[in-house]
């Protein structure tokens, strides 16, 4: 496997994703490449599943193995949402997302919140998942918004043994705790054992 579908078009998960897999002889090519490709609908309930429906879709879409993840931030006061629906929940404007968290946190007389992200990988080609894994980083919802760096709720995600928000790290940093980084990494230790 030299070419290898990453199943996204956002930048920020892009640039993660390369960054964590960089060394391990894989050629990454994003969905950039292939204009005019449908997204399919992600219908499933769990992470694990859209992330399946994601890789399938793409590797016959393409020719090509692909990889395709699902994640998202589950608060655990507001009974783990945004969770699957963390890209599009409260449209695309993360302010907003932010805002209404801290509204439904304030709602239930609450300031902060346990949290995770979650982000399972799947890996497929020629029709079949031939790999998957989830990692998972807990923290907590941070009382303000705060770093540039990162993406997504990354300025709301405050992670303890820091003591800072994922969006205050580096990308290397970042990777060594982030969910992303815990998915990807393992991938990564699967592709180089089989080069």
């Amino acid at each position: 496997m030299t070419r290898l579908v990453v199943a996204t078009t956002n930048p920020g998960k892009v640039r993660e994703i390369n960054d964590i897999l960089s060394g391990a002889g894989i050629d990454l090519v994003s969905l950039d490449a292939f204009p005019g490709l449908v997204e399919p609908d992600e219908t499933g309930e769990t992470f694990a599943e859209n992330a399946r429906l994601k890789a399938l879709y793409y590797t016959q879409a393409t020719g090509l193995p692909c990889v395709a993840d699902d994640s998202g931030l589950e608060v655990a006061a507001l009974d783990n949402a945004p969770g699957v629906h963390s890209a599009r929940w409260q449209g695309t404007d993360y302010a907003v997302k932010f805002r209404k968290i801290y509204e439904l946190l304030r709602a239930r007389g609450l300031e902060t919140s346990a949290a995770r992200f979650v982000c399972h990988v799947a890996l497929a080609d020629q029709g079949r998942v031939i790999y998957e894994t989830t990692g998972i980083v807990n923290g907590e919802i941070a009382p303000v918004p705060r770093g540039t760096n990162g993406f997504g709720y990354d300025p709301i995600f405050y992670y303890p043994p820091f003591k800072c928000t994922l969006a205050e790290l580096d990308l290397d940093r970042k990777a060594t705790v982030s969910h992303r980084g815990k998915a990807f990494g393992a991938l990564r230790a699967i592709l180089n054992a089989e080069c």
